[in-house]
């Protein structure tokens, strides 16, 4: 029996992955619904293609309601021209593309979480194909990765670029230098509650440097957050030598996640109250967000206290919270 990978995957790009100059196209695969027996899943895709420098494979919409990546890689792809390109880039402005087009965080078809679900599966589940598409055919092109994120609907974060401390110390240097060129207000040393299935992972065990993002959230985008994006792919594309050009250098803070202390989780359903603002400092046992009860008048809130000092990096969004869900997050500055 044939192993994942040696199955052939089931998407067929529309345009041709080896050729030079600029193409846009598709990733078609085929999905067999009820409104369409013979449809397809087309996901956009671009490739700008000059000489013979370094790969850069750029994507957003990993989850489908965070804008920032689609905004910047859209207009990326239209305005990118071969002759300032030495080298490949390669643009998905919509990772999972059915999650995109619905505004939710995960595939409406099978409900995948496109950033949980790698390696993927070339005879899975809709959004286990996407996955295995990148990790088979795409990721394995490319020298550096930039995957963008924001908060969707249910965080709001600090605008700040990302990297992973990795066992492989060289490769850290190389994604943290990246970081820096990407020029966002703020950089972060990121840890993540479950890295299991992550593109992230994915990508960095194939040995290729990852940057990713949170670039705000509450499921829209706003001019500044865009501005970033924009600013900061060109930015490494410029870092990588892709792109001729000098870095447009801003300043950014650095931030560091040491522990899971970083992270505090609601306890009760109810009604948040963030009591600290984003990119305000806190101390350990302050009440960073009190949780109102909303089926009875009367009851005490509870009260979520920070495990330790630093900032406020990220909150939760809406109004209303459940157990479980991340009500803020927490990191330190490294001077």
């Amino acid at each position: 029996m044939p192993t994942d990978a040696q199955r052939p995957s089931s998407i067929t790009p529309t345009i041709d992955l080896d050729k030079s100059g600029v193409q846009h196209g598709h990733l078609r695969l085929p999905y067999s619904r009820d409104d369409s027996a013979w449809g397809s899943v087309m996901i956009p895709i671009a490739m700008i293609r000059n000489g013979n420098g370094p790969t850069a494979l750029l994507s957003g919409g990993n989850h489908g309601d965070e804008y920032e990546g689609p905004l910047a890689l859209f207009e990326l792809a239209r305005t990118l021209s071969p002759k300032d390109v030495n080298g490949t880039v390669i643009i998905v402005p919509a990772m999972n593309y059915p999650a995109f087009r619905a505004g939710t965080r995960t595939s409406p078809i099978d409900k995948g979480n496109m950033n949980r679900s790698f390696p993927g599966r070339p005879d899975g589940a809709v959004t286990e194909k996407i996955a295995d598409y990148f990790q088979r055919q795409l990721l394995p092109r490319a020298d550096i990765v930039l995957d963008f994120h924001s908060g969707g609907k249910t965080l709001d974060f600090i605008p700040y670029c990302a990297a992973h401390e990795l066992p492989d110390q060289a490769l850290s240097a190389k994604a943290f230098a990246a970081v820096e060129a990407f020029s966002a207000p703020w950089s972060m040393k990121m840890l993540e509650i479950d890295s299991v299935g992550m593109y992230d992972t994915a990508a960095e065990d194939l040995g290729k440097i990852f940057v990713t993002t949170e670039l705000g959230g509450g499921g829209t985008s706003t001019a500044h957050t865009v501005g970033i994006a924009r600013r900061g792919v060109l930015n490494v594309l410029k870092h990588t030598g892709i792109v001729a050009g000098a870095v447009d250098q801003r300043p950014t803070r650095w931030l560091d996640m040491p522990s899971g202390d970083c992270f505090c989780f609601a306890e009760d359903d109810g009604m948040i109250e963030t009591m600290v603002d984003l990119g305000e400092p806190i101390t350990a046992g302050q009440v960073v967000a009190r949780i109102h009860s909303i089926s009875r008048t009367g009851a005490t809130p509870q009260e979520i206290v920070a495990r330790m000092s630093g900032l406020l990096v990220a909150r939760h969004f809406p109004g209303l919270v459940k157990a479980g869900d991340c009500a803020s997050v927490i990191a330190v500055a490294v001077e």
